[in-house]
């Protein structure tokens, strides 16, 4: 008989597949460690990788942490976001009903949940799971936030506000915060409430989401009681309001899709942004007050896509105009993932490394991070990414939210699915929330007694957000009662300066005392205890200037830059010196410093600008801080000085694209015009590179209405034609005298991106009555190409040309193919091909044709409609490869989406 030596772990996995395969229930004793997760995990087929059982298995966890399964299907359901409250309990926002359109309906019929499970012996299992709500109008919401026996869920067009009012942890009171927002089934919408140290709440929405009005349908007002004009404010926002859910502020614009905020006891806000998929450009962001995070152009509102002088090298960075003036840094490009619920820790629990970082849950990326901060001059940057948990054995795991809970653990929900973006899910039964802690630590919730002052100062040192909520209002009732513990809080070195912010952040709701912690404040040694006595009396004082003289020439560029941001708006003479004085001790090569600087002085230029010359010399271009100063202005008093440093040759060329990029942030004007005439008189070795671009940057009107410009025009259309920048000059200049060329590229190079691109142009420009006079007098093939030229566009034109010209009879038979092929390029075409096949208007090879066009139909419901007509097509000529689309075709397919 053969003799057979296992080890252990062998004998373990080895038992366990056996265990697995025949009894499809047992798996390995508690006590016995894993030590090869991935060779065990290898032996499980797939349904069994599946089972939630295996969960754990298909994790990686970081050094010194272990996860453990706190609660699964069927107890929770495609959790998309989640909340911790005060009690320890999970609360888990269902997005079972999540895009119908692209998904197929819910065959339940029911609207989704909101449950709550909670873990009552502590062995961090949920051991209770209950419907909070489950109503019809309850369709994928996006956020809940958690206070007490209430829960703000989030979920466009409404944020509503669910109240249990007898303690059964049902729902009894539903109430309509906000209404009107735009978004509605889509990742765009409006996302979660989270609770600020400042006793105010912070949300935003994705570029979807355009507006809102309170629940009486009543526009919102700002702190200064006006109403919001939403027109102002680009993509997606950030806001902050007071509990009523009145004076919301829009505090930064322009991103995609932020996810979610977050806010640490500083009062510093941190979010991360979806980019378009596929480029390498999802991102973390430092929220500065009032900035503009560059998701499209600033001034025209054109995409990244769009070719721009001073284009960034790396598209990650090109994403979000990172070289424009005006755009706040980002602090991370963390690549192509799908970056979902965000955090900052500021528990003890984790491992030191874990402390005061923010953590992301990134779905796409199947990983939960923390993103080490260091202060980088004014700013931040992160130094790395440090993994938490991550699903490199398990590509189902897909965590959406991660939240800590009261002991300082991580509670991360995981949506649970082999696919993620392009609004696509195909696992409709799964969901898991996990508890990650050291290993071998028991959930125990610490309890406090709010209504003893004492501890409701102990229960604001919490490292989570739903405690600190309860005890930061709990603290301002008792007033002058929590006033000492609060006091002794704020001056003891022993803790953290996080929880010193936080005492001082509530010290400043009392009546009566906040002045005199703000004064100790105003001279603490942590410059961020010094930021947040800024932000704090901001909140209270209709004018802080004369706090923030106090700051002027502080010796931290941070403490600097938040008193840059808190002149925003401020018109007195004394925010003037204040301005000044901070430009004067800019040095240079610090894009967040000058970039406070232009929040500080917005809508202020034209009385800032003179000032500042008259204190920076007989040449304020002479210096790398001068020269950023110009390069921001939005004055016209400031071109003669960009004009200087455009022109100054003893620099090279590269470096100076970024002052013709500030001439797109002027308006129209003669000046402007001039100037850049000027920049091209002036004789160097770059002088045709130097003319190509300053035209580019003329206003059309000057360049049409002035022999001069038109000449110089007139002469780069001739060099580059036949290019992406010959479409770039006539989509600026829409010369009439064009279109005949305009035309012929787009018959020349119909099978490339650049022909497609004239073709869309020259639809656009010369109008169809043009096109479709050229179309009659073609010949076969040249029709062909004149349709290839135009199949992206999806424009009702578009669409009308192609769909009549299958349905020519007098057409030859290949052009009326060709032409039912390219219909399905476009989704309005795609709907037209749907049309066309119920209504049986078109058979034979313009049927086939029509057919392999819309063969790779990304839509669902598009999908199902064309299924009975879907038989293999018998023209194989026909079955061509795709061309690639240009970044003007995926404009233009997004727009008719």
């Amino acid at each position: 008989m053969k003799q057979f030596n296992f080890t252990k772990s062998a004998l373990l996995i080895a038992v366990n597949t056996v265990l697995l395969h025949f009894c499809g229930f047992c798996q390995l004793s508690d006590s016995l460690v894993v030590t090869n997760p991935d060779s065990l995990y290898a032996t499980l087929s797939e349904p069994e990788k599946r089972f939630s059982r295996n969960a754990v298995l298909g994790l990686k966890v970081a050094e010194g942490l272990e996860a453990s399964l706190f609660a699964s299907e069927p107890d929770v359901i495609n959790p998309i976001n989640i909340d911790v409250d005060h009690r320890g309990r999970v609360w888990a926002c269902e997005a079972y009903n999540y895009r119908p359109a692209v998904n197929g309906k819910s065959e339940l019929g029911q609207g989704d949940r909101i449950v709550i499970m909670e873990d009552k012996d502590g062995d961090g299992k949920s051991d209770v799971t209950k419907v909070f709500y489950q109503g019809p109008e309850l369709n994928a919401p996006l956020g809940i936030w958690v206070m007490g026996n209430k829960a703000v869920v989030s979920q466009s067009p409404y944020v509503w506000l669910f109240t249990d009012t007898n303690g059964d942890d049902k729902a009894d009171k539903k109430e309509i915060l906000f209404k009107g927002i735009g978004g509605s089934q889509s990742d765009a919408g409006i996302h979660a409430f989270v609770f600020g140290p400042d006793g105010k709440f912070y949300f935003n929405f994705g570029n979807a989401g355009r507006q809102l009005v309170d629940g009486q349908d009543r526009p919102l007002l700002d702190k200064y009681e006006r109403p919001i004009d939403f027109r102002q404010f680009k993509q997606g926002v950030v806001f902050r309001c007071d509990q009523d859910f009145t004076k919301v502020e829009i505090l930064a614009e322009n991103f995609r899709i932020g996810f979610e905020v977050a806010v640490d006891s500083f009062g510093t806000m941190w979010q991360s942004d979806q980019e378009e998929p596929g480029n390498g450009g999802d991102r973390v962001s430092y929220v500065m007050e009032n900035g503009n995070f560059g998701y499209i152009d600033e001034m025209t509102g054109a995409s990244w896509r769009l070719n721009r002088t001073n284009l960034e090298d790396e598209i990650p960075r090109r994403h979000w105009h990172q070289n424009d003036p005006g755009v706040v840094p980002n602090l991370i490009e963390t690549g192509s993932g799908f970056p979902m619920g965000i955090t900052v820790y500021e528990g003890n629990l984790l491992p030191r490394r874990y402390w005061e970082q923010v953590l992301l849950a990134d779905a796409g990326q199947q990983n939960v991070s923390g993103f080490p901060v260091v202060n980088d001059g004014a700013g931040y940057k992160s130094t790395g990414i440090l993994p938490i948990v991550e699903g490199t054995r398990d590509k189902w795991f897909r965590p959406s939210d991660v939240c800590v809970a009261p002991d300082g653990s991580l509670i991360i929900s995981d949506w649970y699915d082999p696919i993620i973006g392009s609004h696509k899910m195909k696992d409709r039964s799964r969901g898991r929330i996990f508890r990650v802690a050291p290993t071998g630590v028991a959930y125990k919730i610490p309890v406090f007694d709010l209504t003893i002052p004492e501890q409701a100062v102990k229960a604001l040192q919490s490292p989570n957000l739903s405690m600190r909520y309860m005890a930061w209002n709990a603290c301002v009732k008792h007033g002058w009662q929590a006033e000492p513990y609060l006091e002794e809080l704020f001056r003891s070195i022993s803790v953290s300066p996080r929880i010193r912010a936080r005492a001082l952040w509530v010290l400043n709701r009392i009546e009566g005392f906040n002045y005199r912690s703000l004064d100790i404040a105003f001279r603490e040694m942590n410059p961020n205890l010094r930021i947040t006595a800024l932000r704090a009396v901001r909140q209270r004082n209709s004018d802080p200037t004369e706090y923030i003289k106090r700051l002027t020439a502080d010796p931290d560029p941070q403490v600097r830059r938040e008193c840059a941001l808190a002149i925003n708006h401020n018109h007195t003479y004394e925010a003037l010196d204040v301005w000044l004085q901070l430009a004067k001790q800019y040095k240079g090569n610090d894009r967040w410093s000058v970039e406070a600087l232009s929040i500080g002085a917005y809508d202020q230029w034209e009385r800032i600008f003179p000032a500042w010359l008259a204190r920076a010399g007989a040449n304020p271009v002479g210096t790398s801080a001068g020269k950023d100063i110009v390069w921001l202005a939005r004055t016209r008093q400031a071109i003669p000085y960009l004009t200087a440093a455009a022109s100054d040759t003893s620099v090279s060329f590269k470096s100076r694209l970024r002052y013709f990029r500030a001439f797109d942030f002027f308006h129209a004007g003669y000046e402007k015009s001039q100037a850049l005439l000027n920049v091209m008189t002036v004789n160097s070795s770059d002088r045709i590179e130097v003319s190509k671009l300053a035209l580019l940057h003329l206003d059309k009107s000057f360049v049409t209405n002035s022999q001069q410009g038109l000449t110089a025009l007139n002469k780069l259309l001739d060099e580059t034609y036949g290019t992406e920048h010959y479409i770039d000059l006539m989509t600026r200049y829409e010369l009439e005298s064009e279109m005949d060329r305009l035309f012929k590229m787009a018959l020349d190079k119909s099978d490339e991106v650049v022909g497609r691109d004239a073709g869309a142009l020259l639809l656009e420009q010369a109008g169809i009555s043009y096109v479709t006079q050229k179309l009659a007098g073609l010949n076969e093939a040249k029709k062909s190409s004149l349709l290839a030229s135009i199949q992206t566009v999806g424009s009702p034109e578009s669409v009308y040309l192609l769909r009549n010209t299958a349905l020519d009879p007098n057409e030859p038979a290949s052009v009326r193919k060709n032409a039912a092929k390219y219909l399905g390029a476009s989704w309005p075409g795609e709907e037209a091909v749907v049309k066309l096949l119920r209504e049986d208007r078109v058979t034979g090879d313009v049927k086939e044709a029509a057919l392999l066009g819309v063969k790779n139909a990304f839509r669902e419901e598009i999908k199902v409609q064309l299924s009975p007509y879907l038989p293999q097509p018998k023209d194989e000529k026909l079955a061509e490869p795709s061309k690639p689309e240009s970044k003007k075709e995926k404009k233009r397919r997004r727009r008719s989406s």
